[in-house]
């Protein structure tokens, strides 16, 4: 009976997965019959203007301006009111697919709603469309790079999990429609540096590209059906990234079957001639572009389209060609004419910052920040005596932003999140201290003796959006964003060792910034240090939570912090030998997946359950032991070495991993299902390969699994051949 009831119940699954899929084909087929109405009915110069992020207004046809260029790393980005959420390097701190995703989806909600007031206001400039260009899904492969913040981190499978998330979060369930954009960028081998990158050239090995630089992109295509890519600004192998049919056509639509549109980095095509020098003239560089797969322009170039078509550089067929993704994209968005069936026309202004978002916002700060260290000193207790507060971090909105950021009507600084959680008979006091930057100008300095005075002392420490970011946004950086090493400036440094001198109480140093610090003489001076990231609006409250022992701490580095910048390899090599924990042996100050938690997790009987075949996953799992008088949420994960390991592949590589929950002293059994494409290796040709010999599973806190014994991380590991 039970078998009977299965197969029906199979049955009516696979039923009803045929009925959504032919609804949503005969839908897509039907839209795309009517986008081709539509452009056979443009002339030429309304052709031309649709190519721009600017559109205009086609009155005659219903179709009102669109401003394709919007931002949502992190919120709704520069345009108004709306909830603030982690830069996206907290949220790969976080190795939590469901936040992500939740964020995703709120963004789009507040996105919409905003959406929806902006046209009723005949507001139709940049900033207020709904074609997001985020996620960022490049890879920080290099701790200098300024606009790593932006990413979720250094490793390809972390990234692409979570960058799928984002977008199907942001892009909704409905079989066509749209409740907004999302965007994978920058399409691809783009990481800095930013003084170069509209004239450089990079040339990885098909290894690397395929190994390290393209599986985030191709996981946010083929999972999480992203409706638009942005080509980058650098050359690969000679080409635009912007212009590349490699990349647009070759790789894009023919190998992953992409479907959606192509925007240009903004002024990429403009680099093709000016900054590469590839082409003589704007005419020549448009017509490269679009026939090498571009639909939209970033910039101004397309003004000279005209002068292409008369020069017989491209056809108006090719036009055509180009302006159907984009069409269709405001189809699904239900935007290019007015659409009573698109189910997202109507949401409230009161989704806007509201207090499920801030809730969400709160949470996903709470799940990155990360615990580097503690000799004790943390929790703090509430109804503590004393407490200073020093540090210009402490009360700036700014340090919890990040770039790309929207702007909300409410803030939780660190200072107001630390004064709100102790009891009105505990002594709170604050100084500034030092300068972010520059030397103070007043040799007399009154926040010394009182930070060395109370119980506890908090630095607010680490970098703002003015000293790291991108090339426009750090005004305080000499490397437009990017960071000649990993030292914080000598002020703040010189303050740090100065209220260390002869101290004889607790010090906690708390880190804001995007990308890795040096902490070795930090984490020497102070007795507990928590890189808090750029968290967001709700950084406040939930740094305090976690101080104070409200919530335990669950982030996990996402980028290795290595030792010193000197052993790095040049920052404009882009080959991954001696980068990332996958190709680095030494040079590892804190490894990629670290971070303490209260309480110790023990990891016990690693064991492949099930093997894998050509065409089915293989199980393995764990035994997770909390020695804490406190729940804990463990990052458990799961490593690869190959038969080819630190010869032809990567040392060891992340597989798997999720965020289990354990209770005080209690013991579970965590189980992982692994696909047998995950344990492919890639070749030195780019193509992929299921190796024979022994391969190597390691369950652990972090990686790589010696090291992370070395800081006392429990690691369990288990072999199977193939």
């Amino acid at each position: 009976m039970k078998t009977a009831i299965k197969k029906i119940f199979f049955i009516s699954v696979a039923l009803v997965s045929v009925t959504f899929t032919f609804a949503q084909s005969k839908k897509e087929k039907e839209m795309i019959q009517k986008a081709k109405s539509i452009i056979s009915q443009l002339t030429l110069d309304e052709k031309i203007s649709q190519l721009t992020q600017d559109a205009k207004g086609i009155d005659r046809l219903g179709i009102k301006p669109y401003y394709w260029l919007n931002e949502a790393l992190h919120g709704v980005g520069r345009d108004g009111r709306a909830t603030v959420f982690p830069q996206p390097i907290s949220l790969g701190a976080t190795f939590d697919p469901e936040i992500v995703q939740q964020i995703g989806d709120a963004i789009a909600t507040e996105g919409r709603a905003k959406f929806i007031v902006a046209q009723r206001q005949k507001n139709y400039s940049m900033y207020a469309g709904l074609t997001f260009w985020a996620p960022n899904v490049n890879i920080f492969r290099d701790p200098r790079w300024g606009r790593g913040m932006e990413t979720y981190g250094e490793d390809p499978f972390l990234t692409g999990v979570l960058g799928t998330a984002f977008v199907k979060g942001m892009q909704g369930n409905d079989p066509f429609y749209l409740k907004a954009a999302a965007c994978g960028k920058h399409f691809a081998v783009h990481s800095g540096p930013e003084r170069t990158r509209h004239t450089a050239n990079v040339e990885p090995t098909k290894h690397d590209l395929y190994e390290t630089y393209l599986p985030a992109f191709k996981m946010l295509v083929q999972q999480g059906k992203v409706e638009s890519i942005m080509g980058a600004y650098q050359r690969l192998y000679g080409e635009s990234c912007s212009g590349s049919k490699y990349l647009l056509t070759d790789i894009l639509r023919k190998d992953w079957g992409f479907k959606g549109h192509v925007v240009s980095d903004c002024g990429a095509v403009t680099d093709m001639y000016e900054g590469h020098k590839l082409v003589k003239s704007e005419a020549e560089a448009v017509a490269f572009a679009i026939k090498a797969g571009l639909n939209l322009e970033c910039g101004n170039s397309m003004r000279t389209m005209k002068d292409a078509l008369k020069q017989k550089l491209i056809t108006e067929k090719d036009l055509d060609k180009a302006l159907l993704p984009l069409m269709m994209t405001r189809l699904k968005l239900g935007i290019l004419q007015p659409d009573v069936a698109c189910p997202y026309n109507e949401f409230p202004e009161s989704v806007i910052g509201s207090i499920d978002n801030r809730n969400i916002a709160q949470r996903a700060a709470e799940e990155s920040m990360v615990l580097l260290k503690n000799d004790g000193v943390l929790p703090i207790a509430k109804d503590i005596r004393t407490l200073f507060v020093t540090g210009p971090g402490a009360t700036d909105a700014y340090y919890l932003m990040g770039n790309y950021f929207g702007l909300s009507d409410r803030y939780s600084t660190y200072l107001e999140g630390i004064v709100g959680k102790v009891s009105n008979g505990t002594s709170v006091n604050y100084k500034q201290g030092f300068m972010q930057v520059f030397k103070n100008l007043n040799d007399v300095n009154w926040s010394v003796s009182e930070s060395r005075g109370a119980e506890v002392s908090i630095i607010i420490m680490g970098n703002s959006g003015n000293t790291e970011g991108e090339e426009g946004d750090a005004i305080a950086s000499s490397e437009r964003g990017d960071r000649v090493d990993l030292r914080l400036p000598e002020p703040q440094m010189q303050y740090l060792r100065e209220v260390s001198k002869d101290r004889t109480n607790k010090l906690v140093v708390v880190l804001t910034g995007g990308s890795p610090i040096d902490v070795k003489e930090i984490t020497e001076l102070a007795d507990a240090v928590v890189m808090a990231w750029y968290p967001g609006q709700e950084g406040g409250v939930a740094l305090a939570n976690l101080l104070f022992g409200d919530a335990n701490f669950s982030g996990r580095l996402p980028v290795t912090f290595p030792e010193t910048t000197d052993k790095l390899p040049s920052f404009d090599d882009y080959s991954m030998k001696g980068r990332t924990y996958k190709y680095m042996t030494d040079n590892i100050l804190y490894p990629f997946g670290y971070g303490l938690s209260y309480g110790k997790v023990a990891y016990g009987n690693a064991t492949v359950t099930k093997l894998p075949t050509k065409h089915s996953s293989m199980t393995v799992s764990v035994d997770l032991s909390n020695d804490g008088n406190m729940p804990v949420d463990e990052v458990v994960q799961v490593y690869l070495s190959t038969p080819s390991a630190g010869v032809t592949s990567p040392i060891e590589s992340l597989v798997a991993f999720k965020r289990v929950k354990i209770a005080p002293h209690a013991t579970v059994t965590t189980d992982f299902e692994i696909p047998v494409e995950r344990l492919e290796t890639v070749q030195e040709d780019g193509t992929s390969k299921l190796l024979k010999g022994e391969y190597r599973v390691m369950i652990s806190g972090a990686a790589p699994c010696n090291r992370s014994k070395e800081l006392g991380v429990s690691c369990s590991t288990a072999t199977f051949k193939l």
